[in-house]
């Protein structure tokens, strides 16, 4: 499994990024992750649609909390061929109260905490907190992954202009 020392930094602090490192252009690889229900939810069951996918470190902290709540603003004027993903390695359960008490419904939240199977598939694991880097892929209705974007610093928000104009090429 690659490392990638200082891939991303913690209040400046470097930190390691493990699992397989993906590139535009390539076909996005399928994982399995637990919707707030505990149901196992596929990659795959999105093909044919536009599939943004956030991962963020945990919806409790403030900065995963703004980009979520973002991008669920996002996802009304985006269209039903676009599905957005935040994925954490937070609970289940921790997902959905924290769904219900923003008004999240334009997303859908999945938790990597079982297997930590998307983290490795895309190399965003945070080796020492084993948590998910701040990051955004968009995959096209074939798979391919249109778009990376890895926030160098946690404490930051992406580029949404950007990950949106990637979404709106893809689509």
């Amino acid at each position: 499994m690659a490392e990638r020392l200082g891939a991303v930094t913690m209040k400046g602090n470097p930190l390691t990024l493990v699992g397989n490192v993906v590139h535009a252009g390539e076909v996005a690889p399928d994982f399995t992750a637990i919707d707030t229900d505990l149901q196992p939810v596929s990659l795959s069951v999105f093909r044919g649609k536009t599939v943004v996918i956030a991962s963020v470190p945990s919806l409790d902290t403030s900065v995963c909390d703004i980009e979520t709540r973002r991008f669920n603003q996002e996802a009304a004027g985006l269209g039903k061929d676009v599905q957005i993903l935040t994925l954490s390695m937070d609970l289940p359960f921790a997902q959905k109260r924290w769904c219900g008490a923003a008004g999240v419904t334009g997303l859908r939240t999945l938790s990597d905490h079982r297997d930590a199977a998307f983290g490795n598939a895309y190399g965003v694991l945070i080796k020492e907190l084993r948590l998910l880097a701040r990051t955004v892929f968009v995959v096209d209705r074939k798979g391919v992954i249109r778009y990376i974007q890895v926030v160098k610093e946690l404490a930051t928000e992406p580029d949404y202009a950007a990950v949106l104009d990637a979404v709106r090429k893809a689509v």
